[in-house]
């Protein structure tokens, strides 16, 4: 969530920017700005109120030290009247700051300078890319089959249970998903990050916290008794362990394995087939707070790590940045990380590394203070080091061979096999 100081003094700045995520904010901003005076207005009527309101306090003391007890009495039923003002000022001011609010949710995170425009994902730069793209022996399979033959997942008894969207992993299957999960976990503390385990269902203030809430609301999974939301990335109760905290020490970096939920997941055509789109899959998520000064650094820092992750599973991969068409409500820059999936002769995203700036630390109360002792904003970035779905398809499919399924020398320690045969 922008905030309204930062709107007034860069408004045009804003508007301008705001067009490469495809955004009018002409009309919300000239009604954020006018609710925002008028609840100044509001303010310094009721200081004026409140100013009043002590003078003729200590005039009453007086009148009371001086024995003028009626006096006294008469001042003290005038009182009233301002108290009556003054309630009515502050439900005033109670409406206009909700308005406000809610005028600010519907506005985007500004995108950075290095921010493209564009409408789609056809419009994003390609910025890197590394590794061979394997060449599959004749009547190569996608990972459905794979999963299928070798009896890895088996996504009609997901369908059996669940419905559509949550696969079954089996036997060797599990074991390299189980694998997988470690050596993301084993690679992000090793450079620096405290691993946590939070709960896979979070409140509403955690998910607006995150800006989840409002922009997001159909995709997730609610359970509406008890108003609560199964999370769609460990990012939503990592970034809110510091929600209304004040930073001593930066940087903070944690990860986190969980199952993630996403409803929007398609049901139709190769773009979604197996474990292409998914109502549930496992993530390991990197999530840090970090200075201002320093946040966009750490940005490129977590590219760094994430590209090494996948270079060591041997995964041709390329790094996207995207335009503001297809740069979500909340990030001021997203580089997404595609790795190529031979069977299926395409390329497939496994993660996304995000600054949001301030956006999000606005809405949790996330600040630091400066040298003068002065509360700022920090900065909040995070990625996927992986989401696991499209990863293991990748596997499975460039490392298929006649002989069976090849395992990466990084994961065997995991998994206890170097082939699925």
């Amino acid at each position: 969530m922008l905030h309204i100081s930062y709107i007034r003094e860069n408004k045009d700045k804003i508007i301008e920017r705001l067009k490469i995520k495809n955004f009018n904010a002409q009309d919300l901003f000239t009604a954020v700005i006018e609710k925002d005076n008028q609840r100044k207005l509001n303010q310094q009527q009721s200081d004026d109120v409140l100013s009043q309101l002590n003078q003729i306090a200590k005039q009453i003391g007086v009148l009371y030290k001086e024995g003028k007890t009626e006096e006294a009495n008469t001042l003290k039923k005038e009182t009233a009247l301002f108290k009556d003002e003054t309630k009515k000022l502050n439900s005033l001011r109670s409406q206009l700051e909700q308005e406000i609010k809610d005028i600010l949710v519907q506005i985007p995170n500004v995108p950075h300078i290095t921010v493209k425009s564009g409408t789609s994902d056809k419009d994003n730069e390609i910025l890197n890319e590394a590794g061979s793209i394997p060449k599959l022996d004749k009547g190569s399979k996608p990972h459905w089959e794979l999963a299928e033959a070798y009896n890895l997942i088996n996504f009609k008894l997901g369908n059996k249970i669940t419905g559509a969207g949550f696969p079954v992993y089996i036997g060797k299957g599990a074991k390299l998903q189980r694998a997988l999960i470690t050596y993301f976990l084993d690679q992000n503390i090793e450079a620096g990050y405290t691993e946590y385990l939070p709960p896979s269902v979070v409140n509403a203030d955690s998910m607006f916290g995150t800006g989840a809430l409002p922009d997001k609301e159909s995709q997730m999974y609610y359970i509406n008794d008890d108003d609560l939301y199964l999370i769609p990335t460990a990012e939503v109760p990592i970034t809110n362990l510091f929600r209304d905290t004040i930073i001593k020490d930066f940087p903070i970096k944690c990860t986190s394995y969980t199952p993630c939920f996403r409803r929007e997941a398609g049901s139709y055509g190769k773009d979604v087939r197996g474990l292409n789109r998914l109502h549930q899959f496992d993530k390991v998520e990197i999530v840090q707070v970090d200075h201002p000064n320093n946040s966009y650094n750490t940005l490129d820092v977590m590219v760094d790590h994430v590209a090494s992750i996948i270079e060591n599973l041997n995964l041709p991969y390329r790094v996207v940045r995207l335009c503001g068409g297809d740069l979500s409500f909340t990030s001021s820059l997203t580089y997404d990380f595609e790795v190529y999936s031979a069977g299926q002769e395409r390329w497939l995203e496994v993660s996304s590394v995000s600054n949001f700036e301030s956006f999000q630390a606005n809405r949790l109360k996330l600040r630091y203070k400066d040298s003068n002792g002065k509360s700022q904003l920090c900065h909040t970035l995070n990625g996927s080091a992986l989401a696991l779905p499209r990863i293991f398809a990748a596997l499975i499919e460039n490392n298929q061979t006649e002989k069976g399924i090849l395992i990466p020398e990084v994961l065997q320690k995991y998994t206890g096999f170097d082939i699925i045969e």
